[in-house]
């Protein structure tokens, strides 16, 4: 029972309290750039949630397999930025085939999932935390949950001050920064949830 407790806690504490996006301020080039329609920001969520999981499964098994045993530890950066390419890769030729619509509106953002650095953090940060390779999917999947509903959130609200008088100087990236920085600081209530 204490294990359920302790995935609950991470599943949280990522998704929310420690949000890739707005507290450790990782994978902003998507956040800021894919976010302008709630469809595409929804879509690069789903592809983010796929790599992210898939990515810490993956480099969960090489690492505690291969690299720890032949003692090649340092080497795991670079397996790390093979293993999400290749995912990145495989994600890209599946959207190609089966939603072209999808694969059309992310267009150069899609590749960006390469080098996001959010994907790359996870890996790391599960090596980082020593934690096993359930423990590490469940944490690569509940960070690419808060990425999501963070990208989500920000394309709902860009959406909507489409319609707003804004003054010329604060048109565009300026008022969606700010946008970005109020959300930051509306997701540190949740530190109160741990």
């Amino acid at each position: 029972m204490d294990n359920v407790k302790d995935l609950l806690v991470i599943l949280i504490g990522s998704s929310l309290v420690s949000n890739v996006v707005l507290s450790q301020f990782l994978g902003l080039c998507p956040f800021l750039g894919v976010s302008k329609k709630i469809k595409t920001a929804g879509g690069m969520g789903t592809a983010v949630i796929f790599v992210i999981t898939l990515a810490s499964a993956v480099a969960g098994v090489i690492y505690k397999f291969i690299l720890k045993p032949l003692h090649i530890e340092y080497l795991q950066t670079i397996v790390f930025i093979l293993v999400i390419a290749a995912l990145v890769q495989f994600v890209e030729m599946f959207l190609r085939k089966a939603m072209p619509s999808l694969y059309e509106a992310l267009g150069v953002y899609l590749p960006l999932i390469t080098t996001n650095c959010a994907v790359l953090g996870v890996a790391l940060t599960n090596v980082q935390k020593e934690y096993g390779i359930l423990t590490g999917i469940v944490n690569g999947f509940a960070t690419a949950v808060g990425f999501t509903v963070a990208i989500v959130i920000l394309a709902g609200l860009r959406e909507k001050m489409e319609y707003n008088d804004v003054p010329g100087p604060f048109r565009g990236m300026p008022t969606v920064l700010l946008t970005a920085g109020l959300m930051a600081i509306a997701f540190c209530g949740f530190s109160g949830l741990l």
